[in-house]
C-alpha cells in the first residue's frame, strides 16, 4: 500500500500501573501514596513502514481505567483517517476531538476527556515526527511558523494573543535557530531534580540524594512541603545544609493550602531562601495565586501541572499571578494546545519550567522546552525542566541526563514508545506483575 493511501487501522489502549507507592516515590502533601500509571495508546496503521504512534495520559493509580475508557471513546474519530493527511495537519484531529459536542459536555476542554484528547493528539505527533525521521523538538523547530500557527486553536485567547502576534513571535524565534540547535545538541537543556524531596523520605535519604544531586551537576532541587510546618522547617534546614547556599531550592505544596495559609507558610520558610513556591493553592484559583505572589515576593510563584487548558493559563498571565509557568505534556490537549501556552508565555515574558517526573513525562516535555529554546524564546535563562529518576528504563528512548542537563533526543518521534515487555508486565490487572501480586494478596487474605 502506498504511503498516501495508508489509514489508521487501530487505536490500542493499555492500563499500565507501577507500584511506586510501596517505596513512597512521588509522595507529597496531597498525594501520599501514588502508583505512577499511564493510560497508554498506540495508533496502528496499514502503511508498509510499520511505524506506530504512541502517547499516554499520566495518572497515579486508581482511575487509570477511567482514563483508558475516555481514550477508547475517541476511537471512532481516529480509525480510518488518512495517515498522510493526519501527519500533515494534526490540528484537524485536535479540532475534531475538542469539538465533539456530546463529549465536549464532559469538559469542556478539561478533565479526563481533555487528557484523553491529549494522549491521542500526542500519539499523532509521535507518528508524524517518526515518519519525518526527526525527534519531535526538531520537527517543531524546523516547521514553518505559519503552519505552526495553523495548529493552534485561538478561540478564547485572542484577547491575549492573536494569530498575527503568534506568527511574529515564531518568525522572530527562528532567527539564530540553527546555532541554538547546535548548542542544544552540544550542551543539552538545564534540569532540576525533585528526586531528593519526596515527602515520605527520611532525613538521611534526603541528605544523601540532595548531596548526590549537586555532585551530578544539578543547580536546583525541589522539596515537597505542606503537611506539617515543623517538619517542613526541619527538612528545608537539612536540604540547605546538604546543598549549601549556591544551589536553588524550590518548594512544592501540591495545592495543599488556602490562600492565607500559603502566604503564612511560605514566609515561615523564607529563611531557607526558596526559589519558588509551587502550587501553593488550588490550580483554578487565579486571583488566589495573584494574592500569594504579591505577598511572598521575592519568592517566586509557580504553577501549571494541573492547569486544565490554555484559557486558564491566559488568565494566570493576564492577572500577573505567576512568575514561572509550568506546562505539562499530558494534562492539556497535547502538543497543539501546549504550542498555544508556550506562545502565551513568550508574549508575556514569563519563563516556562515544565512539570515532569511521573511515567514518561520527562520523556515528553523535554521536546517542548527544547523547541521553545531553539525556535521561540531563544533562551534557557531561568528555565529548567524537572527531572525525576523513576521509570525511564521502561521506554525505548529514555531521557539522558548529563551534568545536570537533558541531552537532546536524537531518535525520531516523541520519545513515548514504551518497551513491549514493560507493557506486558505492568498492565493492570492481568500483566505478569499484577497478576502475581493480586494472587499473593488473595492468598494472604485467605
Amino acid at each position: 500500500m502506498s504511503p498516501t493511501a495508508a489509514r489508521i487501522t487501530a487505536v490500542d489502549t493499555h492500563d499500565i500501573r507501577f507500584p511506586t507507592s510501596r517505596e513512597l516515590d512521588g509522595s507529597d502533601a496531597m498525594n501520599p501514596d501514588p502508583d505512577y500509571s499511564a493510560a497508554y495508546v498506540v495508533l496502528r496503521t496499514d502503511a508498509a513502514d510499520g511505524i506506530e504512534g504512541h502517547g499516554f495520559s499520566f495518572t497515579i493509580g486508581r482511575g487509570n481505567d477511567v482514563q483508558v475508557a475516555a481514550i477508547d471513546a475517541l476511537r471512532a474519530h481516529v480509525v480510518g483517517r488518512s495517515v498522510g493527511e493526519l501527519c500533515a495537519d494534526p490540528g484537524t484531529l485536535f479540532r475534531d476531538l475538542i469539538g465533539d459536542s456530546q463529549l465536549r459536555w464532559l469538559g469542556p476542554e478539561k478533565g479526563v476527556m481533555h487528557m484523553a484528547i491529549g494522549a491521542v493528539v500526542n500519539a499523532v505527533w509521535d507518528l508524524a515526527a517518526k515518519r519525518a525521521a526527526k525527534p519531535l523538538w526538531q520537527f517543531l523547530a524546523d516547521a514553518e511558523p505559519a503552519w505552526l500557527v495553523d495548529q493552534i486553536d485561538f478561540r478564547y485567547i485572542t484577547d491575549a494573543l492573536t494569530p498575527e502576534e503568534a506568527l511574529e513571535l515564531l518568525r522572530r524565534g527562528r532567527r539564530g535557530a540553527a546555532e541554538r540547535a547546535a548548542r542544544l545538541r552540544e550542551k543539552g537543556f538545564p534540569a532540576y531534580t525533585t528526586s531528593p524531596g519526596w515527602l515520605g523520605y527520611d532525613d538521611e535519604k534526603l541528605t544523601r540524594l540532595a548531596t548526590q544531586a549537586v555532585a551530578d551537576g544539578f543547580t536546583q532541587i525541589k522539596l515537597k512541603v505542606g503537611a506539617d510546618l515543623a517538619d517542613d522547617t526541619r527538612r528545608c534546614r537539612v536540604a540547605r545544609s546538604a546543598v549549601g547556599p549556591g544551589i536553588r531550592i524550590a518548594i512544592d505544596a501540591n495545592q495543599r493550602w488556602n490562600v492565607a495559609e500559603a502566604i503564612t507558610w511560605t514566609k515561615a520558610l523564607a529563611e531557607f531562601d526558596p526559589y519558588w513556591i509551587e502550587e501553593p493553592t488550588s490550580p483554578d484559583d487565579i486571583l488566589g495565586h495573584a494574592a500569594v505572589r504579591r505577598a511572598v515576593a521575592p519568592v517566586k510563584v509557580a504553577t501549571g501541572e494541573h492547569v486544565q487548558n490554555r484559557i486558564v493559563f491566559k488568565q494566570l498571565l493576564q492577572a500577573g499571578a505567576i512568575d514561572i509557568l509550568q506546562i505539562d505534556a499530558a494534562r492539556v490537549g497535547g502538543v497543539n494546545e501546549n504550542l498555544a501556552i508556550l506562545l502565551l508565555a513568550a508574549k508575556f515574558g514569563v519563563p516556562v519550567c515544565p512539570h515532569a517526573g511521573g511515567v514518561g513525562l520527562c520523556e515528553l516535555v523535554q521536546h517542548l522546552s527544547m523547541f521553545d529554546f531553539v525556535a521561540l524564546s531563544g533562551t534557557t535563562d531561568d528555565r529548567v525542566i524537572e527531572y525525576v529518576d523513576h521509570l525511564h528504563d521502561h521506554f525505548l528512548d529514555p531521557v539522558v541526563i548529563r551534568e545536570g542537563h537533558y541531552t537532546a533526543p536524537a531518535a525520531p518521534g516523541f520519545s513515548a514508545t514504551m518497551r513491549p515487555e514493560s507493557i506486558a508486565r505492568y498492565t493492570y490487572p492481568g500483566g505478569t506483575f499484577w497478576a502475581a501480586d493480586l494472587a499473593q494478596q488473595k492468598g494472604e487474605a485467605a
